[in-house]
């Protein structure tokens, strides 16, 4: 198989068929966990001492998305093959990095150890928030793929 047959193949089918949308919706308290992961630099910069914690964080993650949500990986995989999720991602990293940068050239870096918590926890809030809208929109297209089209009225 070639470069070009790898990146045009549509992506695995989900069988949706069984499952109810409460099935698979992640639960609000694991984006918590991504909303953390998020925060890291900021976290480790008000903390430095933190990063054990962090690395439990996402050990706990991992495990979790790996076990308890075992059966939620065809849709989280299905949502990393979208372009949606995809710029939620980038838009991160740009944010993150972008203002910092921004910070940095109008003379304002953050050096506090409360400018970096609250850095955090604005950075993590958007993570959350993003995220949860994300699946709100993927789980709203999976609905509405599954509702039979309405029959047409004859005249």
């Amino acid at each position: 198989m070639n470069i070009r047959s790898r990146k045009t193949a549509p992506a695995e089918p989900i069988d949706t068929g069984s499952l109810s949308p409460a099935d698979y919706r992640l639960p609000l308290w694991f984006f918590g966990f991504e909303g953390v992961l998020a925060a890291a630099f900021d976290i480790l910069q008000a903390f430095p001492s933190a990063w054990p914690v962090l690395l439990v964080a996402l050990a706990v993650n991992i495990t979790v998305s790996l076990t308890l949500m075992r059966k939620r990986l065809g849709l989280a995989k299905a949502l990393w093959r979208g372009k949606e999720t995809r710029k939620i991602a980038i838009a991160l990293v740009v944010l993150r990095v972008g203002s910092h940068f921004l910070l940095k050239a109008l003379g304002l870096t953050i050096t506090s150890t409360l400018g970096h918590a609250l850095f955090a926890v604005a950075m993590g809030a958007i993570t959350i928030g993003l995220l949860a809208y994300s699946q709100h929109i993927a789980i709203r297209a999976l609905i509405t793929t599954k509702k039979p089209a309405p029959a047409a009225a004859s005249i």
